[in-house]
């Protein structure tokens, strides 16, 4: 199996119920859900022109690059064990999910890390039962995709990104609609900005969810 991959690198999780735990990202390429919000646009596209060697890729450190490669298991996890102190492995995007993770996300609960996919829920999920799964759903996109109900009823939490009232609205709507098998409901102001910041802390106060404010942008890392 080879996995399209934007970039590999080690951070603080900075969103939701393990903010502040290092983790190593492995930033998938591909994604058709086309938020007009996104920060990561330059993983959307599978571009022959911009695919590198994986060392290239790799090795890079400059953020928001098309370039990508593909990795074989192996090479994901030689990358992987080079940041010997983490022990928490973040899949993200772009759009993980479009991938069949089941492989690789077994083999590194075996190996003793824990695992985390973050997806917009649009696409099945190939993965590890012991995988987190991060949902934060992406409703009426410019792409058409739909959220999959299987993958709302499997999530361990749900994160949804707030910049107006309509999307608490939205996010009213998904939980009345889905059977949802989790307490955590976070909302997370676009941007960080201070209008949809204070949305979010009126909505969970109102609402008994909580407030992840993107820990890595406040202090400033990856």
């Amino acid at each position: 199996m080879q996995y399209p991959i934007n970039e590999i690198f080690y951070s603080l999780q900075g969103e939701a119920n393990f903010a502040g735990l290092p983790s190593v990202f492995i930033r998938m390429q591909g994604c058709a859900v086309g938020c007009a919000f996104c920060d990561t646009k330059h993983t959307w596209e599978l571009n022959p022109a911009t695919q590198q060697s994986a060392q290239l890729v790799a090795g890079k450190i400059s953020e928001h690059s098309d370039n990508w490669a593909y990795f074989s298991a192996d090479e994901i996890l030689y990358e992987i064990k080079k940041y010997s102190a983490c022990r928490h492995i973040v899949f993200t995007g772009g759009e993980p999910a479009m991938y069949d993770l089941r492989s690789i996300t077994e083999e590194l609960h075996a190996l003793g890390y824990t695992t985390q996919i973050e997806t917009s829920g649009t696409e099945p999920l190939r993965l590890s039962d012991k995988t987190w799964v991060t949902l934060s759903p992406k409703i009426d996109m410019p792409g058409h995709k739909q959220i999959l109900a299987e993958n709302v009823a499997r999530a361990n939490e749900i994160k949804m990104p707030v910049g107006k009232m309509a999307d608490i609205i939205k996010l009213k709507q998904l939980l009345a609609q889905y059977t949802i098998n989790t307490q955590l409901i976070w909302l997370q102001p676009l941007s960080c900005k201070e209008t949809p910041t204070k949305l979010c802390i009126e909505q969970a106060l109102a609402n008994n969810w909580r407030v992840s404010t993107q820990l890595h942008k406040f202090i400033n890392i990856h």
